[in-house]
């Protein structure tokens, strides 16, 4: 078996499952945020349900639209809110101690390699980059798992994805996986598990595995995994103080497929509208003007992103007429990235830091694009209307292409200094 089909017979106390096979598996954690927790929370009560299963293995995180940025918002969070003071949720987080849910977990200690974790946003795939099997699900699923600590799979066909070589000077997780996307599609790996092993995993930082897994979905996939590692390992126990399971494949596992990626020929690599998959390298893009450069979202916002952003920023100023939005993944990223001297960078250089929030990349609030407009941004999806307007155009980068294409005013691959 796989390590996504061997975590789900394990959670489903099976011997062995097989691709397409249905099964009923218990959960560690169940995750919810404030769009789609409410709709969960209501399923809850109409179905008769009293109880949470596990108070301390549900997470509701309130990151989408707060600060509340209108009534609808704020009312939508107040569900949360009293939901969580009902059940004595252990893991509820709001403003002040929140975070962008798929930035905030991992930092917490929350996931861990072998667990099974469910969460009602597409982008739970996230926490593949641990070593554990995290895959999104609909409100209705969730409010289920709430009450029962279980959750139904259909077991997926995996492709093996063998990484080889180091990445070169500004190439990151974000380039390396809409290199991946521009190769396969945005249904390459439709209901699939992407599954990253080889000797180039080790060239990879934890944050450039997060973002990876984080866009699977993007791919069409299931979930995403990499293999744990010293690095991983690492990553874990400095803040998850519990038990876990390290779950690598079987010798003779089957895969759909086996695709070979060596990191050293990734280019800076950027995502033309309006699909992840429209990938072309940065070099190659010429004379695209910018009106906005947002550096942050659950894929591209943690501290060593804010670091190569501000890298390329230092002694700088954005082009003008461009606008640059910082947006910290969590709060402690935020004091880190402050306590640094970051943030004066970005002030320097004629950017705006905002508090974490999800924000601009659903075109939810702070940096919402009209007519017209184009952003460069680290964000995970660039559908049409996706952060504003229907004629505004979304090109997906990361830190170190945002931070050039926002001192040039246009699309530009990062140089070295």
């Amino acid at each position: 078996m796989t390590m996504s089909q061997k975590i789900l017979a394990a959670r489903a106390n099976l011997e062995s499952v097989a691709p397409g096979q249905l099964i009923q598996a218990k959960i560690d954690l169940a995750l919810g945020n404030d769009i789609t927790a409410p709709v969960a929370i209501n399923e809850f009560r109409k179905a008769g349900f009293t109880r949470v299963f596990d108070r301390d293995k549900i997470v509701l995180v309130m990151d989408h639209f707060t600060p509340n940025k209108d009534i609808k918002a704020a009312e939508q969070c107040k569900i949360s809110r009293d939901f969580a003071k009902e059940h004595g949720i252990t893991h509820f987080y709001d403003v002040g101690e929140m975070g962008i849910e798929h930035a905030l977990l991992p930092e917490l200690g929350l996931t861990a390699p072998g667990e099974l974790i469910i969460g009602a946003d597409s982008h739970t795939c996230t926490y593949g980059a641990l070593g554990a099997f995290a895959t999104g699900v609909g409100s209705t699923d969730l409010a289920a798992a709430m009450a029962t600590g279980t959750a139904w799979f259909k077991v997926p066909r995996a492709i093996k994805f063998e990484l080889s070589g180091k990445p070169r000077k500004w190439v990151s997780g974000k380039d390396i996986i809409l290199h991946i996307i521009g190769m396969i599609g945005v249904d390459g790996a439709l209901y699939k598990s992407m599954e990253f092993t080889g000797a180039g995993v080790k060239n990879l930082t934890v944050s450039d595995r997060l973002c990876m897994a984080n866009m699977a979905i993007e791919a069409g996939a299931k979930n995403a995994v990499f293999e744990a590692d010293e690095q991983t390992l690492s990553y874990v126990n400095e803040r998850a103080a519990r038990p876990y399971q390290v779950i690598n494949p079987d010798r003779d596992a089957e895969y759909e497929q086996v695709t070979g990626i060596d990191l050293s020929a990734v280019p800076p690599t950027v995502a033309m509208p309006f699909l992840p998959e429209n990938t072309k390298p940065a070099a190659e893009i010429d004379g695209v003007s910018v009106d906005q450069v947002v550096i942050g979202s659950c894929t591209n916002g943690r501290l060593e992103d804010l670091r190569a952003a501000a890298e390329i920023l230092k002694g700088h100023k954005a082009a003008k007429g461009v606008r640059v939005i910082i947006i910290p993944a969590t709060q402690l990223i935020y004091r880190q990235a402050m306590d640094e001297g970051l943030f004066s960078i970005f002030l320097d250089a004629g950017c705006v830091i905002s508090t974490p929030t999800c924000g601009p990349c659903l075109g939810g609030h702070t940096g919402v694009l009209a007519a017209g407009e184009r952003c460069v941004a680290t964000t995970n999806r660039n559908f049409k209307g996706r952060m504003g307007h229907v004629n505004s155009e979304v090109y997906l980068a990361s830190p170190a292409v945002a931070a050039a294409s926002a001192i040039a005013g246009k699309i530009t691959a990062p140089i070295n200094r």
